[in-house]
């Protein structure tokens, strides 16, 4: 019961503003000019739509967000799952938290002026965090087993694009998937229903090459959670996935990562034994 009573207590709150790029305001306003500075670290979190995560998933997403959204950092939301059905990569919401402002540039404030600015600093990480609570409410609302395809490797790809384009000094991303390419370059789906190929890292990795799906991520730490889950799983149906299959799923995922600058912290299978840093 605390977890859920903690992910809702996320997931409040203004759902009118998701879908806005830098829908934070910003606390440097009027006379107030803030000093432009890189992020110190942005956030940016995908979300399969083809992946039904149960509520301790769920939560434990949530659970990794939060620390990350407080000052001079950014966050993205995006949702990604099938081209072919229409699924396209989105961005539900993005927005940047404010810098502190230095001493300096402190005692040259009017009182009033910097009471106003304090009490906005205060707020932001909130408002960031309902934000991003919203987004992710959405993100899994929409969520389907309904859904034929998965385009995993397309909607990675188009995802670094994003990532790569960042300034921040540290760039993390959160993938929420079961990271089971299911599309016209390659499944990774067994022959029997709700299962996991055993698949070939090398030859799916030619495949990546062959098909121009490489990415660049641009030095990004990337997290995983949900790896090799399954629609039925969701039902309480669990179905085994051998150690083997898993680790060549896992290896795969490796080495796509490293070929796409990015470093592969960890995969969770399902859930992440660390926090995201």
């Amino acid at each position: 019961m605390k977890l859920k009573v903690l992910f809702v207590g996320m997931m409040l709150c203004t759902g009118a503003m998701a879908n806005q790029e830098n829908a934070l305001p910003t606390c440097y306003e009027g006379k107030l000019q803030a000093k432009p500075v890189a992020l110190d670290t942005e956030l940016f979190v995908a979300i399969d739509q083809t992946t039904l995560l149960d509520v301790k998933l769920k939560q434990l997403v949530a659970d990794n967000v939060k620390h990350l959204i407080g000052p001079n950092n950014g966050f993205s939301v995006m949702t990604f799952s099938a081209y072919t059905q229409g699924q396209y990569t989105s961005v539900s919401v993005s927005g940047k938290l404010d810098a502190e402002m230095d001493e300096q540039t402190r005692n040259d404030i009017a009182k009033p002026v910097l009471t106003k600015f304090d009490q906005c600093m205060k707020k932001q990480p909130q408002m960031g965090l309902q934000l991003v609570g919203s987004a992710l409410r959405g993100a899994f609302d929409g969520t389907s087993s309904e859904i034929a395809k998965s385009d995993v490797l397309a909607s990675l790809k188009a995802i670094s694009s994003k990532v790569r384009q960042s300034k921040a000094q540290n760039k993390v991303v959160l993938i929420v998937s079961d990271m089971l390419e299911n599309s016209s370059v390659s499944s990774f789906y067994g022959p029997k229903a709700e299962s996991v190929r055993k698949i070939e890292p090398a030859k799916e990795l030619s495949l990546v090459e062959k098909h121009n799906l490489a990415a660049d991520f641009g030095g990004a730490r990337v997290y995983i959670i949900g790896a090799g889950l399954l629609s039925a799983d969701s039902e309480k149906a669990k179905r085994y996935r051998d150690p083997i299959t898993m680790q060549t799923l896992s290896s795969f995922w490796g080495s796509y990562f490293q070929k796409s600058n990015a470093k592969l912290m960890e995969f969770g299978q399902p859930a992440l034994l660390n926090p995201v840093r």
